[in-house]
């Protein structure tokens, strides 16, 4: 597996760097020699905020996003929380037998949880999405009270979403066909 590294708000030190390619060795038995997976730290305050991100062969998104006092600390938590991801996602490929993804699945053992139930859709919502600008479109959200926000963007009538993201700030998806 391949890391990229990357610091916001401090620098990343040889330690640092060590220690982070020698914890994350441990996701090595999941993935193959060629996958990809950023990580980036940034120190906000007295905290540490680790964020990675892999994008499987299959287009699968895997992502963990971890705060605590001591980066090493942060590090094993977003480590667990991949482990889960990809023992989640394994458990339900299994069920649907697919297969095909860059993950390792024979290291793992099934995960049981009781929310990993098939998705059960319990309400369908037609929107009708106008041209506006993401500033608008923010606007239109704080006054509805959502957390995300569909809209039309008026320089190239594209979907977009706007989202309000846990620090406070906001977040913009912008989809792409593949």
């Amino acid at each position: 597996m391949k890391l990229n590294l990357i610091a916001k708000n401090f620098t990343l030190t040889d330690d640092i760097r060590n220690e982070s390619e020698k914890k994350f060795d441990r996701l090595d038995k999941y993935f193959h020699d060629q996958q990809e997976m950023d990580v980036r730290f940034a120190k906000e305050g007295n905290d540490f905020v680790v964020e990675t991100t892999a994008i499987l062969d299959g287009g699968k998104i895997l992502r963990s996003e971890t705060t605590d006092p001591t980066y090493q600390t942060a590090i094993d938590k977003n480590i667990d929380g991949l482990v889960r991801q990809i023992r989640k996602n394994k458990t339900k490929l299994m069920r649907d037998r697919q297969s095909g993804q860059s993950i390792k699945f024979d290291n793992f053992d099934p995960y049981e949880d009781d929310d990993d139930k098939d998705a059960n859709i319990v309400r369908k919502k037609e929107i009708h999405v106008k041209p506006m600008s993401a500033e608008e479109a923010i606007l239109q959200m704080e006054l509805l009270d959502h957390n995300f926000f569909v809209y039309l963007d008026a320089d190239d009538m594209q979907v977009r979403v706007v989202y309000r993201r846990k620090k406070g700030d906001y977040g913009q998806i912008i989809p792409h066909l593949d």
